[in-house]
């Protein structure tokens, strides 16, 4: 991204919204990142009003998170944009989980008349929580903090001082141990 010869560099407008949340600052950079930041996720296939919400979502983020900026590590324009690669990866990963609309015919909620099912849920969740419980403790919590917490790889590895590589491999091993556990 060029800078125009009049406006601030945009590492200086970052660290001025990081050290006193300047919303000059912030205005200039939304004003100069908003349109291309939707312009690049419709040019991936994002809908215009998704691609919208994503480029708020991703200024906002900028606007938070501007004290972690590092101008050694990165030009303000790749670090923006990969704030918009990481959002749109999350909403796509909350797109793609199932919703159950109960509504649908084919659905057959159960009703206390089943005790039965009620009986093997209860039976399949205790087998569950006692085979999480035997996971060993680094797995429990990546396991926790991504299908609870619903975090995302990176998020871990970073709360947890991790390489994204281990966060990855500490939940691949519980959930193989897992469902060799109920095989």
């Amino acid at each position: 991204m060029t800078e125009s010869p009049s406006a601030p560099p945009f590492a200086d407008l970052v660290e001025r919204i990081a050290a006193s949340h300047d919303r000059q600052a912030f205005s200039t950079l939304f004003e100069h990142f908003a349109p291309r930041i939707k312009s690049w996720l419709m040019g991936g296939g994002c809908p215009e009003g998704s691609a919208d919400e994503l480029a708020q979502e991703t200024l906002l983020a900028v606007w938070h998170k501007a004290g972690s900026y590092q101008r050694n590590r990165a030009a303000v324009s790749t670090w923006v944009f990969t704030i918009a690669r990481n959002k749109r990866i999350d909403r796509i990963r909350r797109e793609r989980r199932p919703t159950v609309c109960l509504d649908d015919p084919s659905v057959k909620v159960a009703n206390e008349s089943d005790g039965y099912a009620w009986d093997e849920i209860a039976g399949v969740q205790g087998r569950l929580e006692q085979s999480i419980g035997e996971l060993p403790e680094e797995q429990r919590d990546v396991l926790h903090k991504f299908y609870i917490e619903d975090k995302s790889h990176s998020t871990i590895a970073k709360e947890c001082s991790l390489a994204i590589g281990t966060v990855k491999s500490r939940l691949r091993l519980a959930l193989t141990s897992l469902r060799r556990s109920h095989t």
